[in-house]
């Protein structure tokens, strides 16, 4: 039994290291937290690897053990630390130089940054994970039709705070995502 609960670990963690360890730097404020995080995630994998869903399912049930990872990890942080100083170096890394862009790089990471921790999920899972209302209902533990109102919700707010920012793109205000 060993080595069968042994031999399906390798093939979940071989199947998902690499979008856990995405998952986990995009939400870090360092490499090394990242790394934390991440051996956290598969320790109680392994722990818990009865409770490990077959087939597609395990990723999506990684994706949620990371996310309450995360919380925890969050709480043991220096309150003064800023969570999102990775994001604005990120955003302005990739758009921040880019002569086509009229769009200003420090509103948009402030207006994301500013958001609730819960719109910033869901819109991270949408934007970063690539994951679809199923999925992330998995993840978060809710209905497909929950997903999709809190996330409905959270892109209006997204878009409120652009527009109180004065971003537009192309000349006119963002009101969707």
């Amino acid at each position: 039994m060993d080595d069968d609960r042994r031999s399906r670990f390798e093939a979940v963690y071989k199947q998902t290291y690499e979008r856990i360890l995405g998952y986990a730097v995009r939400r870090c404020d360092s490499p090394e937290d990242a790394a934390d995080v991440v051996a956290e995630i598969y320790a109680i994998a392994w722990r818990r690897i009865d409770a490990l869903p077959p087939g597609e399912q395990a990723p999506l049930w990684l994706y949620g053990v990371a996310r309450n990872v995360l919380v925890n990890h969050r709480r043991g942080q220096a309150r003064h630390r800023h969570r999102n100083a990775a994001l604005d170096t990120e955003l302005a890394d990739l758009y921040g130089h880019s002569p086509e862009s009229g769009v200003e790089v420090a509103a948009i990471a402030r207006a994301f940054r500013e958001l609730p921790d819960d719109d910033r999920e869901l819109i991270s899972l949408v934007a970063w994970e690539g994951l679809d209302h199923g999925e992330i209902a998995k993840v978060l533990g809710c209905s497909r039709n929950a997903v999709r109102i809190r996330l409905y919700r959270a892109r209006k707010r997204l878009s409120k705070a652009l527009a109180g920012a004065g971003v537009s793109v192309g000349g006119v205000v963002m009101e969707s995502l």
